[in-house]
C-alpha cells in the first residue's frame, strides 16, 4: 500500500481509528514472525525437507540435559537460543550444549520486549549475552533471536552492526502452557506440513527453560520434540540454523 493512500485512509477513519491503525501496524511488525517491515530475519528457506529444531529459554538444568540425552538418541543436532543470566548461572550445561554439537544464539540477557526497551538497554542485553556466550563456549555467537519476538528498525539494525543473524520462526506453539505433548506435537505437525506443502522449510521453536526463572517443567515441550523426531527423521533432514546461511 502506498504512503498517499495510507494518509487518505488515516484522514477518513479519524483521529482514533488512526491511532488504531498505527498500533496494529506497530504490532504486527513488532511481533509477527515473518514481518520483514521492520528489517529482514531469518526464518526458513525454499527446502521443504528440511527442520530445524530450536529451543529457546534455556540453558534449564531440570530439562536441558533430558533433551540432550534424547538428541543425541536421534543424532540430531539443534539450536539452543540461551539467556545470558541462566547461562552465567549454568555454565557447564551450556558448555555441554556446545560440546555436543549443537549450535548456541543470543536470547538477550533478561528476556525483555527489545520492541518497547530503551536503546541503551537493548545494547548492554545484547552484547553481555553474546559476551558471555563466547566466554563460555569459546565460539563467537552468530545469531539473535529476540525475546517474544520483539524488534524493531534499531534493535535489528544493532544486531546486524554486532556480527549477529537475527532470527524469528514459522512453527511455534503456546508449548510454555500447554500440559499436553500430544497437543503441542499436533500443532507443530500441523504447521510443519503446512510450511511443506508451501515448498517451506519449517523453523520450529520449543522451550527447554523459561524467562520466568530456572528449574522450570519442561516436560511436556520435550516430549514433544522426541515426538517430532520420531515422524520426521526418517522423511526430512534436521539442520541447524547456520545451514541457512
Amino acid at each position: 500500500m502506498h504512503v498517499p493512500v495510507i494518509v487518505e485512509i488515516c484522514a477518513g477513519l479519524g483521529t482514533v481509528g488512526a491511532a488504531g491503525l498505527g498500533v496494529a501496524g506497530f504490532a504486527y511488525a513488532s511481533h509477527w514472525p515473518t514481518s520483514q517491515i521492520f528489517g529482514r530475519t531469518l526464518i526458513a528457506p525454499r527446502s521443504p525437507g528440511q527442520l530445524a529444531l530450536t529451543f529457546d529459554d534455556g540453558p534449564n538444568p531440570a530439562w536441558t540435559p533430558r533433551l540432550l540425552d534424547i538428541l543425541a538418541e536421534h543424532n540430531v543436532h539443534a539450536t539452543f537460543f540461551m539467556v545470558g543470566k541462566f547461562a552465567r548461572a549454568e555454565p557447564e550445561l551450556a558448555r555441554r550444549v556446545t560440546h555436543a554439537g549443537h549450535l548456541i544464539g543470543n536470547h538477550s540477557w533478561t528476556h525483555p520486549d527489545l520492541s518497547r526497551t530503551a536503546s541503551a538497554t537493548v545494547l548492554d542485553e545484547i552484547t553481555r549475552t553474546s559476551d558471555i556466550l563466547a566466554e563460555i563456549t569459546g565460539k563467537p555467537i552468530r545469531y539473535f533471536r529476540p525475546p517474544f519476538g520483539g524488534r524493531r528498525p534499531y534493535v535489528l539494525r544493532l544486531a546486524r552492526q554486532l556480527g549477529l543473524v537475527p532470527v524469528t520462526w514459522n512453527a511455534m506453539t503456546a508449548d510454555w502452557s500447554e500440559p499436553s505433548a500430544n497437543k503441542i506435537a499436533q500443532s507443530l505437525i500441523r504447521k510443519i506440513d503446512s510450511n511443506q506443502s508451501s515448498g517451506r522449510a519449517s523453523n520450529i521453536v520449543l522451550h527447554d527453560g523459561s524467562h520466568r526463572g530456572l528449574g522450570a517443567d519442561r516436560a511436556p515441550s520435550i516430549a514433544a520434540a522426541e515426538q517430532l523426531l520420531l515422524r520426521y527423521d526418517r522423511t526430512h533432514a534436521f539442520v541447524t540454523l547456520d545451514a541457512w546461511q
